[in-house]
Order: structure tokens, then sequence, then C-alpha cells
């Protein structure tokens, strides 16, 4: 992978963590959270939602192929599932 690729990449994987870090805060600012707590709470949202999108976007790539495998078939003229 060239250097310009992975400059590019790194700047798209930033932009979406400060994004979601932008949107942590907001969320805690405006339930109340006030002061040092809003630090913590900004750091608990932040990273739960980066491990849970880290987590499932694999999982529905896996789900749809898996879907796609069994719903499609590979010869042009098959039925794909038979209906008995």
């Amino acid at each position: 992978m060239s250097w310009k690729m992975k400059k590019i990449l790194i700047m798209i994987g930033l932009t979406w963590v400060v994004s979601i870090s932008i949107t942590s805060v907001a969320i805690a600012y405006a339930g109340g959270v006030r002061g040092p707590g809003l630090l913590g709470v900004w750091f608990f949202l932040t990273s739960g939602i980066v491990i849970i999108l880290a987590q499932l976007i694999p999982a529905v790539i896996i789900l749809s192929s898996f879907i796609g495998a069994a719903t499609s078939s590979h010869r042009k003229g098959e039925v794909p599932i038979l209906a008995e």
C-alpha cells in the first residue's frame, strides 16, 4: 500500500473517531453531565460505540455473504432453493 493511500485511510479513520467523540460529548452534555464527569462519559460512550461497530461491521458482512451464497445459484438455469 502506498504512503498516499495510508495517509488517506488515517485521515478517514481519525475523522470517524472524532465525529463519534463529538457526538458522545454532545449527548452527555445535553443529558446534563457537567464538569469532570463529562470526560468519563465521553470516554465510555466513544469506546463503546467504536467497539460495537468494530464487531458489528464484520458480522454483517459475514451474514450477507451467507445469505447471498444460500439463495443464489452458480449456474444460470439452476433453481437456487428446492421447494418440495
